[in-house]
């Protein structure tokens, strides 16, 4: 078991879905891992996908249409399985191939969109699950190692000249654009990679979480390599 997971206080180690979706957050720990060494040739899937935009949704469909050899199979049936797991699970997993996301640069002090640091919030109880298959993996990062973006006074007082309007409202305003789930990483941060065939399970701001959301971002991608991540 690869050591940088399990000696980390905020991730917690399962060895089955059935632990991934029942074991509860609690203290440090916002990040669980359902920990694979997946057999399968993803590369041989990527590699026959048709990417139609940045981000192009594969379904089920889709994968059953490829021709592929007997370890390209493997990891079909790897990801069909992981879809079926979180469908019955009654979540709605999606499995996305990626050139890259959208970038947000229309402010030079802040930035909102996902490679920057972040949390996900949803107005219900809920966590977001997520699996690299193939490409680059995603990072997270411990609460105590960042800092929320807005609280950073020269960022604070940048968002109000934006703002420009009653103080009252500021704090909406934060939220509405989202620029309360971006953090900044500390000087001495060490980031978490994801890694490849792990399924993850993230904790979500909600009103009823019972522990920091887990801070992550996604990573900068290899030139020509797409990846193939299944989300919810």
């Amino acid at each position: 078991m690869n050591n940088t997971f399990s000696d980390s206080s905020q991730i917690g180690m399962v060895s089955t879905f059935s632990e991934l979706v029942n074991t509860d957050f609690k203290g440090e720990m916002n990040a669980l891992c359902w920990y694979r060494n997946l057999e399968g040739d993803f590369a041989a899937i990527v590699n026959q996908l048709q990417i139609k935009e940045n981000i192009t949704e594969v379904y089920p469909k889709d994968l059953l249409a490829l021709q592929l050899s007997e370890k390209g199979n493997i990891a079909r049936e790897i990801i069909l399985n992981d879809l079926r797991l979180l469908a019955d699970f009654g979540a709605s997993p999606s499995l996305n191939l990626l050139k890259c996301y959208e970038r947000d640069d229309e402010f030079d002090f802040i930035s909102t969109d996902v490679y920057s640091y972040h949390v996900d919030r949803s107005p219900i109880a809920t966590d977001t699950f997520l699996c690299t298959y193939h490409g680059m993996a995603s990072d997270i990062i411990s609460n105590e190692q960042a800092e929320q973006k807005i609280l950073i006074p020269e960022i604070r007082k940048k968002l109000k000249e934006l703002h420009n309007g009653p103080s009252e409202e500021f704090e909406n305003f934060l939220k509405e654009n989202y620029f309360d789930l971006h953090y900044q990483a500390q000087p001495h941060a060490v980031p978490i990679n994801l890694g490849l065939g792990h399924l993850w399970r993230l904790a979500v701001d909600h009103p009823k979480q019972q522990v920091l959301p887990c801070i992550h971002r996604a990573p900068i991608e290899n030139e020509g390599e797409y990846r193939l991540l299944l989300i919810c």
